[in-house]
């Protein structure tokens, strides 16, 4: 079993295939590229496919081949995810036709086929957090998930509120030429910052953390 290099993908505008269009797992993975900009072709058939994404076929936010996969179907695709997993022998033939096109491959699942393995995801304003297990126990990804999301037993993620002010604040240190490091940043972000923002301070916190990196900067000048 591989150990899996963790990366995140930019799919912009890239042509990405999903065969099998399931209410379940073929319309969440069709949803979330679409989320992340993928331009989405569909391969399913009709009576195989929820009524949600034929709805999304209709309004032209996917395309949608109203069949299963024929060789050839991969060519100019960017990224390929098999939902439908039904058929051993069409996982395998995209296996083959992946590896040969050179295209990223996940049959669900199915992790010996898979070039890259889909984690389970917590998102939380520009924040996502990905838990993989290399394929081995995807029902522990989610159960960590779960656990993750749930603010009575996990509370890391309410850092990731102050996701779009850190984000300006970095914008601004930018601009200036401020000479921080990525320690310097770990540092300037503290409790103290996190309290003034959930109590409906966010001005507050934000001169906080732009006054710790400039003390930062300072040191960095005279060292």
């Amino acid at each position: 079993m591989p150990r899996y290099y963790g990366v995140f993908v930019d799919i912009q505008d890239r042509r990405c295939l999903v065969f099998g269009g399931d209410p379940h797992e073929g319309e969440r993975k069709v949803k979330y590229l679409l989320e992340c900009g993928g331009q989405v072709t569909l391969f399913s058939p009709e009576n195989d496919t929820s009524d949600d994404l034929k709805a999304l076929a209709r309004a032209g936010e996917i395309d949608w081949v109203k069949r299963g996969y024929k060789s050839g179907d991969l060519a100019s695709a960017w990224i390929v995810i098999v939902a439908d997993t039904s058929d051993a022998n069409v996982n395998h033939a995209i296996s083959v036709e992946a590896a040969e096109r050179n295209i990223l491959l996940n049959v669900m699942d199915v992790t010996p086929l898979c070039t890259f393995i889909a984690p389970a995801l917590i998102q939380r304003q520009d924040v996502t957090v990905a838990v993989s297990t290399a394929g081995t126990s995807p029902a522990l990804a989610r159960r960590l998930r779960e656990r993750i999301s749930d603010h009575d037993y996990c509370r890391c993620l309410q850092w990731a509120d102050m996701g779009p002010m850190l984000a300006d604040v970095r914008k601004d240190v930018r601009s200036r030429e401020l000479p921080v490091t990525p320690e310097d940043w770990a540092q300037s972000i503290t409790d103290d910052m996190l309290r003034a923002f959930q109590n409906g301070e966010p001005d507050a916190a934000r001169d906080m953390l732009v006054e710790a990196l400039e003390d930062r900067a300072e040191a960095n000048n005279r060292a």
